[in-house]
C-alpha cells in the first residue's frame, strides 16, 4: 500500500485550515483517511470563541478514531458522532447556532479486504480508480446547482441556501448534517487507487480547466501530491494579475491531496 499526503496554506502568514490524515491498519484491517476544507468566515462576528483550524483539528481527530476503533458504525453515523462531540467541546462558551459557526467539508472513505465505503460532504471530491484504469469521481455538487442569485453576497448565502433545506450543506453543529453527504461502498476489487482532493486542488479542473478528473488523477499518480499543489500554485500566480479565470475568486487557497494506493 502506497499513501502520500500533500497539504499547503494558501499563504505562510495564514493557518493551514484543511485538515487530513490517513490510519493503516484501521481495527487490524484495512486503512482510513480523512480530508476537511475548513470555510473561511467573512470578516466579523462568528459566535465562536475558536478558529477553524481548532474545528477542523477536534471534527478530523474525532472522524479518524471513530471509523478506524468502530467498524461497526457506518460512515453516516461517524460522521454525525464527530459533529455531536465536536460541538460539546465549545457548546457552553459559543453561538453553536451562528450560521458562520465554524464548519468543513468532508471527505471520508474506509477500506478492508472485501469493500471500500465513501462519504463526501460540499465541495471536496473523492477520486476512485477501479480495476479498468476507469476514474470516477464521487462529488456533492449541491453547492454547485445553487442559484447563482444566492451566492451574491455572504449574507444572502447563510440567510438562504448555507445548510438550509434546497442549499447545501457542511459538518458545523448540526449532526444531521451527515445524511446530506453522499455516501456508498464498492467493492475492493474495484477500487484500486484513491485521491481525496480540496477545492484548493481540485481547481485545477473547475477554474483553470487544465483536464478533466481523470486527467488530475494521472498527475496526482505520476508527478506526486506535492506537484499537483505546486502545478495549482503556479496556476494561480499566472493569472493574479489578469484574472481571466481566478476572476473574483482569491488567488491562493489551502491546498490538499492524499494518494491512496490499496
Amino acid at each position: 500500500m502506497r499513501i502520500e499526503l500533500a497539504t499547503e496554506p494558501r499563504s505562510p502568514d495564514r493557518p493551514n485550515e484543511d485538515y487530513a490524515s490517513a490510519a493503516v491498519p484501521a481495527s487490524g484491517q484495512g486503512g482510513v483517511l480523512v480530508v476537511l476544507d475548513g470555510v473561511t468566515p467573512p470578516r466579523g462576528e462568528t459566535g465562536c470563541l475558536h478558529s477553524v483550524p481548532w474545528f477542523t483539528a477536534r471534527l478530523g481527530g474525532a472522524l479518524g478514531e471513530l471509523s478506524v476503533s468502530l467498524r461497526d458504525m457506518t460512515l453516516t453515523a461517524v460522521l454525525a458522532e464527530a459533529i455531536r462531540r465536536t460541538a460539546d467541546t465549545h457548546r457552553r462558551t459559543c453561538d453553536l447556532s451562528h450560521p458562520r459557526t465554524p464548519q468543513a467539508t468532508v471527505v471520508l472513505a474506509r477500506w478492508d479486504a472485501e469493500r471500500v465505503e465513501y462519504l463526501v460532504l460540499s465541495d471536496s471530491v473523492l477520486l476512485v480508480e477501479d480495476a479498468s484504469g476507469s476514474v470516477t469521481a464521487l462529488v456533492d455538487d449541491r453547492l454547485d446547482r445553487v442559484p447563482r442569485s444566492s451566492l451574491v453576497s455572504d449574507e444572502v448565502a447563510d440567510a438562504t441556501v448555507r445548510n438550509k433545506e434546497g442549499g447545501f450543506f457542511t459538518a458545523a453543529a448540526d449532526p444531521s448534517a451527515a445524511t446530506r453527504a453522499v455516501t456508498g461502498e464498492l467493492p475492493r476489487a474495484q477500487a484500486r487507487t484513491l485521491v481525496a482532493l480540496t477545492d484548493g486542488v481540485t481547481r485545477w479542473v473547475e477554474k483553470f480547466h487544465e483536464g478533466d478528473w481523470a486527467d488530475l488523477f494521472a498527475l496526482v499518480r505520476k508527478e506526486g501530491a506535492h506537484a499537483a499543489v505546486a502545478r495549482v500554485r503556479a496556476l494561480e500566480d499566472a493569472d493574479e494579475q489578469d484574472r481571466v479565470f481566478l476572476r473574483r475568486s482569491k488567488t491562493h487557497d489551502d491546498a490538499t491531496a492524499v494518494y491512496v494506493e490499496l
